[in-house]
């Protein structure tokens, strides 16, 4: 079966797919160092702009803020930072988005946010925010941010349904939110139906599908109950009997991502935004494989197949 998923708005650089990095902010000095081994590797590749997550209820708004601000000042990169309506009011939101303006930070992903740990369901905050179509209109007051939302090709799980799960990205894009990075997921034919639908309901942003490594499949499939994604049978079958060969692990990480973004490409998506988990051999790698390079090799690359 053949899909086309038109993307307005996203254009090819040098015939190579666009590409976007997430990362989070390390608790430790040995894990921020890790963290920036893994941004300087990944750097050359030339992505349109890096992110950087934020905790639940805000709990690592001082290092989210530091981090991107040294990433855009030190490599040059657009850093985008994430910022959520959970735990803090209007006045608060607004105060860290300015913040952030102030230190040359154009970039917002603006989402509704987890609650933190073991407080059950999500609960607006007093005076906060009510949800990420809400944290978008303000911003929008706040300054000219490029903002990005969030998108679950597989419904978000806390959803009412499928429908209104859709008229909430609506909303958001309709608020002033100019792409939708969607949730990882593992079977493109749920992407393609997705987008089908958001086309249909007069959803005309560029939909960037979110790609998740599987460096370690218990934690993979952690994240996707989390997150409401499902893990098809096929996966686990990939990485049965590897939970201690963790360099097979990686090859067969690396192979699977790199079949999902090259059917993807086939098929008319031409931007990815691959979830880290601040380790850069597999996204590199995938990279690789899909023709994005750093500049030298790029050219070294393009010369040989002339």
């Amino acid at each position: 079966m053949s899909h086309t998923t038109e993307n307005p708005g996203v254009s090819l650089l040098d015939g190579r797919p666009r590409v976007s990095f997430e990362f989070f902010p390390p608790k430790t000095p040995e894990l921020e160092a890790k963290l920036w081994e893994t941004v300087t590797r990944l750097a050359p590749l030339r992505p349109v702009y890096v992110s950087v997550t934020y905790g639940a209820g805000g709990t690592t708004r001082d290092r989210t803020h530091a981090i991107v601000e040294q990433i855009q000042r030190e490599l040059g990169l657009e850093a985008a930072a994430h910022l959520t309506c959970v735990g803090a009011t209007r006045e608060e939101v607004d105060g860290v988005a300015a913040r952030y303006w102030e230190a040359g930070i154009r970039h917002i992903v603006a989402l509704r946010g987890d609650p933190p740990a073991g407080t059950g369901r999500y609960q607006v905050h007093p005076g906060g925010y009510p949800f990420a179509a809400d944290l978008v209109t303000g911003l929008r007051r706040v300054a000219a941010f490029e903002l990005s939302v969030a998108a679950y090709p597989e419904v978000h799980p806390e959803a009412e349904s499928p429908q209104a799960d859709l008229d909430c990205l609506k909303r958001k894009l309709d608020a002033g939110a100019v792409r939708a990075i969607t949730q990882f997921f593992f079977d493109n034919d749920d992407f393609y139906r997705f987008v089908e639908k958001a086309r249909k309901a007069g959803i005309t942003a560029p939909i960037v599908p979110g790609i998740l490594p599987v460096s370690n499949f218990s934690q993979c499939a952690r994240f996707a109950a989390m997150n409401g994604a499902k893990v098809p049978n096929w996966l686990a079958e990939r990485f049965a009997g590897l939970d201690d060969d963790p360099e097979t692990r990686k090859l067969v990480a690396a192979t699977v991502a790199a079949e999902q973004c090259q059917d993807l490409w086939r098929n008319g998506v031409d931007q990815f935004h691959f979830y880290t988990l601040n380790r850069a051999d597999l996204t590199f790698a995938i990279c690789h494989i899909l023709g994005v390079r750093p500049a030298a090799e790029a050219a070294v690359a393009k010369e040989a197949s002339a």
